[in-house]
């Protein structure tokens, strides 16, 4: 039987390297500038002051300038965004909780800057940093409580969000759109005690417009949630919700009109078709097979899942919901045998498909190997093209990527050896090290980390090198 011809490949065309010596701080940071290139920083120690060494290329990878800027011992590096041909740096004064912010932007098209400082007097830990069109919106938690600083960069005044402050519950989305005006979902317990989802809309200068309250059906939770504008006035809320507070049964997908006014379509992990692709595929048809004996019953078949919407986008006239199943890792320490969290195992993505109703279309899923994390990021990015999506995460040496059209496989799981840049270039299993993938411009993206690589056969490279790397990713 002929082989199946792909229908397409992984394309690394240009790829940079920074060398790295033994003694100095290989932590790069990567943030994407969209057609202007890329921005990489990272922190170097010395004395009196810390340096922060921020590098532009272009999307060639051509270094268009460097430079290092001086940072005081007590402050920590927080969070780095582009917006506006400017780089955003978030830094935290005083000791872990305490202390004034102070941003820095950062002209990409230069290299000049200016600082500002954002008095504060909470006592909180930043989780969120996002840039609108006039301000900065610095978001955490005090007393386990969230809250918005709004920092306008004209006036240089601060002051934190409206409607913050009442009740413990979850950020899920601080959101800015082109236009400046801000959307914040809040997860959260109501007065019955079930987990509701609050949508506050803000406009340009922080005032509160509107506030929806998204509450479940009997017997169901609202755990998590995004949203998307589905015209000027109307949006669409895609999360999973579920019988308890921790654990999710399905998706559900709300569109909420310019009156506040709300419909939500429930969809559980059973009723969907490729929900459990990722399994081998006997354990993958007993699954389907007891949802079908339930379903003759009248009855539903019940999937539990700790889950997290990552990303709602447009594809043409419809709407893309992408996100990612997990379950927590623990260990036991001390003679106690006490339970501490080590981290996350990451089975398998989730891609829907839905119309400006609301109402799901297709399904699909793309099963993760290996992943395993201490914090919840984003693994699996998506590239949409004509009428397919590609799926694609970065593990250790690799580009793991699936092609999907809705329901339909066009191409099963492949996987790409992230390109080196000599012949000869080799690399050992023991010099792995995690590698990130990251969305850049027109549909192209970026890998990036750290590689320990061995040539013996190049004279003019060293035998033995250590680098920073970036690919960059396209797929044709």
């Amino acid at each position: 039987m002929p082989n199946t011809p792909l229908l397409g490949q992984v394309q690394q065309g240009e790829r940079l390297e920074i060398a790295i010596s033994n003694n100095e701080n290989s932590d790069f940071s990567v943030v994407s500038a969209g057609k202007s290139g890329l921005m990489i920083y990272r922190r170097l120690f010395s004395s009196p002051l810390d340096k922060l060494e921020i590098i532009s290329v272009d999307t060639s990878f051509q270094q268009l300038w460097s430079k290092k800027l001086d940072i005081a011992k007590g402050l920590k590096t927080v969070n780095a965004v582009v917006k506006d041909n400017y780089l955003f740096v978030l830094f935290k004064a005083g000791n872990y909780r305490f202390g004034d912010f102070i941003i820095a932007a950062v002209d990409i098209s230069n290299g000049s800057y200016v600082v500002y400082q954002v008095k504060n007097l909470i006592a909180f830990l930043p989780t969120e940093f996002v840039i609108t069109n006039e301000a900065a919106l610095i978001g955490g938690y005090y007393n386990y409580r969230p809250f918005i600083v709004y920092f306008n960069f004209a006036t240089q005044q601060s002051k934190i969000l409206p409607g913050f402050f009442n009740e413990t519950g979850e950020l899920t989305q601080v959101k800015s759109y082109q236009d400046g005006t801000i959307d914040v979902i809040v997860s959260s317990d109501n007065y019955e005690k079930k987990k509701c989802l609050w949508i506050r809309n803000y406009d340009t200068k922080g005032d509160l417009v509107k506030t929806t309250l998204l509450r479940p059906e009997e017997k169901k939770n609202l755990i998590f949630g995004r949203s998307i504008k589905i015209d000027d006035d109307e949006q669409a809320v895609v999360g999973v919700y579920g019988r308890y507070k921790e654990y999710s049964r399905g998706i559900f997908i709300a569109r909420i009109d310019a009156e506040g006014e709300y419909q939500i379509k429930y969809y559980d992990y059973g009723e969907l078709q490729n929900f459990f692709s990722y399994l081998k595929a006997s354990r993958e048809k007993r699954i389907k097979e007891r949802i079908q004996r339930k379903k003759i019953k009248g009855k539903k078949a019940k999937f539990n899942y700790r889950f997290i919407v990552h990303e709602v986008i447009k594809v043409g006239d419809d709407y893309v919901m992408l996100g990612e199943a997990f379950y927590p890792k623990y260990a036991y320490v001390g003679m106690s045998q006490t339970r501490i969290l080590i981290g996350y195992q990451y089975t398998h993505a989730v891609v829907i498909g839905f119309d400006k109703d609301g109402k799901l279309t297709w399904d699909n899923s793309f099963e993760i190997n290996d992943v395993k994390t201490t914090t919840l990021d984003q693994y699996v990015k998506i590239q949409t093209q004509q009428d397919k999506i590609i799926l694609q995460y970065a593990y250790t040496n690799q580009i793991r990527s699936k092609i999907i059209k809705d329901a339909e496989i066009l191409e099963g799981k492949s996987t790409n050896d992230i390109r080196l840049r000599f012949d000869g270039d080799i690399l050992r299993d023991s010099d792995y090290e995690p590698s990130k993938l990251d969305y850049w411009y027109d549909n192209k993206l970026y890998v990036y980390g750290i590689q320990q690589i061995r040539n013996y056969r190049e004279a003019r490279v060293n035998a033995s090198r250590r680098v920073f790397f970036i690919n960059k990713i396209d797929y044709k």
